[in-house]
Parts: structure tokens; C-alpha cells; sequence
């Protein structure tokens, strides 16, 4: 699909999706919490801006594909190329790996001296673990919840919804499966419920 691509790259480049161009869609979808497409259509264009602005909004972003980027991909050169590659491989991805270190599956890892795995897909769909620790033959659940401050209610409800999915793992690999919040502070993310730590070194303690 490398129309969608582009239009994708060139509207988050540009900003045009941002809360000051098309308001805060996340948090007004959760607040007015629509039934069906065409409630939260209605609402939007009646409460937050009208369609005719959003039109607008697309066509500042076929000026900025049609005349911007055209210009700028003919300037690219081979060398470009090859230079964008190398950085990519070799610098970006270290710069990635020492970040992730500082994500909350690292802080995690560091603070509790275990290996954390990201779990397989299948896990994710069928008892919704997105990490996991492995005790002798037993496995630990981890599913990790980004989320702000003002959600953290809305994700515990949601928690709540998939105990039985959570107790199904249990049941099949023996080690519990433990809910971590993260939320932002400042540039650096944070694990909402600390107590959480104490809870996994017991478990951990206990597949010992």
C-alpha cells in the first residue's frame, strides 16, 4: 500500500494529525464513548470541528506530497542512500537498544535480576501476556499498560475483564500473570503500581 505510506509519512511529518490541528481525538472518543462509526462521525463534526476543516487539512497535505516531497526526492542521491542505510543499521539501532534499556520491561529486568522475554503472538491472543519470565520449567505473565494518569480507572476495569484469560495461563504454565502501569513522567517512563515488583519477586520466590 504505498499510497497509504506515503500519505501516512508525510501527515505525521508535517503534524497535520496533531491535537492542534484535529483536536484530542483519543481523549474525546473515550469521553463521549460512541455506539457506532457514524455516532462518533456526528459528534465529531458537530462538536469538534466541521468536516469542511478536515478538507482543508487535506489539502495542505496534497500541497505538501505534490510539491515538498517531490522536490526533495529528486534531490536524493545514491550516496544519500547508501549513507541512510549504514546509519540506520549500525547507529540507530544501537541508540535503540541503549533506549530500551531505559523502557519498563529494562527497569524491570534490572531491578528484579531475571531475564524479561517478550512473549509469543499466540500468548498475546490467547491469555493477553505481552512479557514473560521462565522459572525452571514454569513461566511468569507480564502485560505491560502505557497508558496516562487519567486512564489508569479505564485499564482496571479492563484488568478485570481478562482474569479468566490470566487464570487460564495459570493454569496451563503455573507462574501468575501481573498487571504493570506505566505512565510518564517528565521524558522517562515510570511503573505506576510499584507494589507490583514485591508481588513478582514472590512469585518468582515461590517457582524457585
Amino acid at each position: 500500500m504505498p499510497k497509504e505510506w506515503i500519505l501516512n509519512s508525510a501527515i505525521n511529518r508535517w503534524g497535520l494529525q496533531k491535537k492542534k490541528q484535529v483536536g484530542a481525538v483519543s481523549d474525546e472518543i473515550r469521553r463521549f464513548s460512541p455506539r457506532t462509526l457514524e455516532d462518533w462521525r456526528d459528534h465529531y463534526f458537530r462538536n469538534v470541528y466541521p468536516k469542511e476543516h478536515l478538507v482543508e487539512i487535506g489539502k495542505k497535505l496534497y500541497i505538501k506530497i505534490s510539491e515538498v516531497l517531490q522536490a526533495e526526492i529528486e534531490d536524493i542521491t545514491e550516496q544519500d542512500c547508501v549513507d541512510y542505510v549504514i546509519n540506520l543499521v549500525i547507529n540507530r539501532t544501537f541508540d535503540g537498544y541503549v533506549s530500551e534499556k531505559q523502557t519498563i520491561y529494562g527497569q524491570l529486568q534490572d531491578i528484579l535480576g531475571v531475564k524479561i522475554e517478550p512473549a509469543p503472538d499466540e500468548w498475546d491472543r490467547l491469555f493477553n501476556v505481552d512479557f514473560y519470565i521462565k522459572i525452571k520449567e514454569k513461566y511468569i505473565g507480564l502485560q505491560i499498560k502505557p497508558t496516562g494518569y487519567a486512564f489508569i480507572t479505564q485499564i482496571i476495569k479492563e484488568h478485570e475483564v481478562q482474569k479468566q484469560t490470566h487464570k487460564e495461563f495459570t493454569a496451563k504454565y503455573g507462574g501468575k500473570v501481573f498487571y504493570i502501569y506505566s505512565v510518564k513522567e517528565g521524558d522517562k517512563k515510570v511503573i505506576y503500581n510499584k507494589e507490583v515488583i514485591d508481588e513478582i519477586k514472590q512469585e518468582i520466590k515461590r517457582l524457585s
